[in-house]
């Protein structure tokens, strides 16, 4: 008889071989600890999880719905939540949804898995920010795609390299997250994003735009949706991971009629339907509660940790660091001078309980970055002062 040990490498698929672990996963290990500050994790913070207006909602719908709670449901998702996203899109954003185009999800990364399923072949071109979203790096990666970084700063992405690259390649699909931007924090510029569309309305390229954090804006101006601009060649993914609870992975896509016919089957050979007990529960709490508000505080905590970091990383930070200043969102972005990396960096944070995410993983093709993603979600004012204090000791040893 065979063991499976001595077959290892011949016995698993070729789409799996090359995919990494996710970085951030084994990170997290390490903020176990609980003497460890944590800037890791693009976690919600707990404590703003609404769990007794949650507990009251699960209450509800047993009293509703019986026994019926617990069986199976249609693929498409609960058809009142759905016709909740369909409302909120038309109330808050102006787009025109119907909920025949709406999907439900485990999270939006199932999102990322279904399209990549259905749209993508072995060395399809793939254009993706750089630095991009780890997450959608892996799940694409399962899939084959040829990825084709286009760099984004302040303003969005780099218009000049996206049109070289559509010019050229041809790709047929686009990944983006242009309102706070995983892992930089960055919001597309409206202009941004009129070029983008511009571009984009001479070529075949899908453009997906995935839009977690949408909703957590604590300056400046709400910038169009490219659902908007570009209605017949845009999926959008959203989510209630970042705005209710993580833990239900609810999510959805919002695809036209003959992509979401093909998720639709992709999702009935995944799973066969996202929870309906889940899907109830939320629908149940949207209903009863007044999710803008809940909303409002979440931005004033996040609002109030953001500028803690900024005016921490000002005052304990070399100034040859620069960094992002994020209108909204989780995170923001910092970059060493280039003498240096962030794997070195970390490796001297961690002994001081600090720790961060290393820029290595939101690149494609790119190692020994000098960049680093810092979270301010989950971490209270005090405690980002202590930490980034610690960090900038850990930046001044590195750079003497």
């Amino acid at each position: 008889m065979i063991k499976i040990t001595e077959t290892m490498d011949s016995i698993f698929s070729d789409r799996i071989i090359d995919v990494p672990r996710s970085f951030i996963r084994e990170i997290l290990k390490v903020a176990l600890d609980p003497t460890v500050i944590s800037f890791a994790g693009g976690l919600p913070n707990r404590e703003l999880f609404p769990a007794e207006e949650l507990k009251a909602a699960t209450s509800k719908v047993f009293d509703i719905y019986g026994r019926d709670i617990f069986q199976y449901s249609n693929s498409e998702g609960y058809p009142e939540l759905r016709e909740y996203i369909s409302e909120r899109y038309r109330q808050k954003k102006k787009l025109d949804i119907p909920v025949e185009n709406i999907l439900i999800t485990n999270g939006s990364q199932q999102g990322l898995d279904l399209l990549g399923k259905v749209l993508i072949n072995d060395g399809d071109g793939l254009i993706i920010e750089e630095p991009g979203y780890l997450g959608a790096i892996q799940a694409f990666s399962i899939y084959k795609a040829e990825f084709l970084p286009v760099p984004v700063g302040e303003e969005g992405m780099n218009i000049k390299k996206l049109r070289s690259v559509i010019t050229r390649k041809n790709p047929k699909l686009m990944y983006t997250v242009p309102t706070f931007q995983n892992p930089s924090g960055i919001c597309y510029s409206e202009s941004n994003r009129l070029e983008i569309t511009e571009i984009l309305k001479g070529a075949r390229t899908l453009l997906i735009e995935d839009d977690p954090y949408g909703d957590l804006r604590f300056s400046g101006d709400h910038k169009q949706s490219f659902k908007a601009l570009l209605p017949d060649n845009t999926v959008l993914l959203g989510s209630f991971s970042k705005v209710v609870v993580p833990g239900f992975r609810l999510g959805w896509i919002v695809a036209p009629d003959r992509l979401m016919k093909k998720l639709v089957i992709a999702k009935q050979a995944a799973d066969l339907h996202t929870s309906y007990f889940t899907q109830c529960v939320m629908y149940q709490y949207l209903k009863d509660n007044d999710i803008d508000a809940h909303i409002k505080k979440i931005i004033q905590v996040y609002g109030k940790q953001q500028h803690a970091m900024l005016e921490s990383i000002e005052r304990y930070f070399p100034s040859d660091v620069g960094y992002t200043r994020p209108e909204g969102g989780m995170f923001l972005w910092a970059t060493l001078p280039e003498y240096v990396t962030s794997l070195e960096l970390f490796e001297l944070a961690v002994k001081d309980k600090v720790i961060f995410v290393p820029g290595d993983p939101f690149y494609v093709n790119r190692s020994g970055t000098n960049t680093l993603r810092l979270s301010f979600s989950c971490v209270d004012a005090a405690t980002i002062k202590t930490g980034i204090r610690r960090l900038g000791k850990a930046i001044d040893e590195l750079l003497t």
